[in-house]
């Protein structure tokens, strides 16, 4: 008799085991009934841009009646998208704020949506975590050069470039007198950005200008702008606006530019590097305009000749 029991508790454990086993490939055979998950990975639900809500969406196999729960990492419910509704077959799309149930800002971390489908009694964890960052990156100027720029064409000087590092990846955002100029495309913790010298797409006028970093992560979180730094705007200029010589003698005014310039004062012209230029007054006294010239630039002063 005790023989007899044991063979058959050692067949009833075996027919269970295969009964077990059956059950859990017939499970993993059978279609998942949630089909093309996509969960925003990142967002910033205090940002003021696009990325301030994440967006859920996947289709359903068949259809069924859903409830749509957000969980944080330790498993619990912290915001019921959908409480439980019929829906039909196909594409099913929600998007979370980032807050609970009562309305409060979740905790920055990770979350995850977990689907129930009641007529199957299924509960199925969506893959892919969203991590809400509420966050700002940080970010510092490494370098600035040169500090003075003509951005007229000739392939000299036309551009400052910015080199800087976040805290995180991160786009690199330049402002020009508090106007956004640059938004880099990749988002690296180390990198650089250039300025054409334009605002608006418009070239700046010639001075000194006024430039500050900012950063935006992933999530949309924008920093406030660094401390500014001055970029000077030159095409050519002159070291001064008035001159007085007396006629006939020369004299001397320097040039500021980044290539060979036409000039022209009176019926006298000719073409200089940049310097100092030297050249003879006329001969007659009157008051006349020295011009010169780089590409569609040009700089004036007045020459006022006296007698000798």
């Amino acid at each position: 008799m005790p023989r007899l029991l044991s063979t058959l508790l050692v067949v009833a454990l075996l027919g269970g085991t295969a009964a077990a086993f059956a059950i859990t490939q017939g499970l993993k055979i059978e279609p998942s009934p949630i089909l093309a998950p996509h969960i925003d990975k990142v967002f910033s639900p205090v940002c003021d841009c696009n990325s301030r809500v994440a967006t859920i969406r996947f289709r359903l196999r068949k259809p069924d009646r859903v409830r749509l729960d957000i969980v944080n990492g330790g498993g619990g419910i912290v915001r019921t998208l959908v409480p439980g509704l019929r829906l039909r077959r196909g594409t099913v799309t929600y998007t979370w704020n980032g807050r609970d149930d009562k309305g409060h800002f979740v905790p920055q971390g990770d979350y995850k949506p977990r689907v129930h489908l009641t007529d199957q009694h299924r509960t199925i964890d969506l893959p892919n975590d969203m991590r809400v960052d509420t966050t700002a990156p940080k970010v510092a100027l490494v370098s600035v050069a040169p500090r003075s720029v003509s951005p007229d064409g000739d392939g000299r000087g036309d551009r400052v470039v910015v080199r800087y590092t976040t805290s995180e990846p991160a786009h690199g955002v330049l402002l020009v007198d508090g106007t956004r100029v640059v938004y880099t495309r990749r988002q690296l913790e180390w990198s650089s950005l250039d300025w054409n010298g334009r605002i608006g797409g418009v070239t700046a006028h010639p001075g000194v200008h006024q430039l500050q970093l900012a950063a935006e992560d992933r999530a949309g979180n924008l920093s406030a702008p660094g401390p500014s730094f001055n970029v000077l705007l030159r095409y050519v200029a002159l070291s001064r606006d008035r001159i007085e010589v007396k006629a006939g003698t020369k004299f001397g005014v320097r040039v500021s530019a980044d290539a060979p310039f036409q000039w022209r004062l009176g019926a006298r012209h000719g073409r200089a590097n940049p310097g100092l230029l030297v050249v003879r007054a006329p001969a007659r006294p009157s008051r006349y305009t020295l011009l010169v010239k780089l590409g569609p630039n040009a700089a004036r002063a007045a020459v006022i000749v006296r007698a000798r």
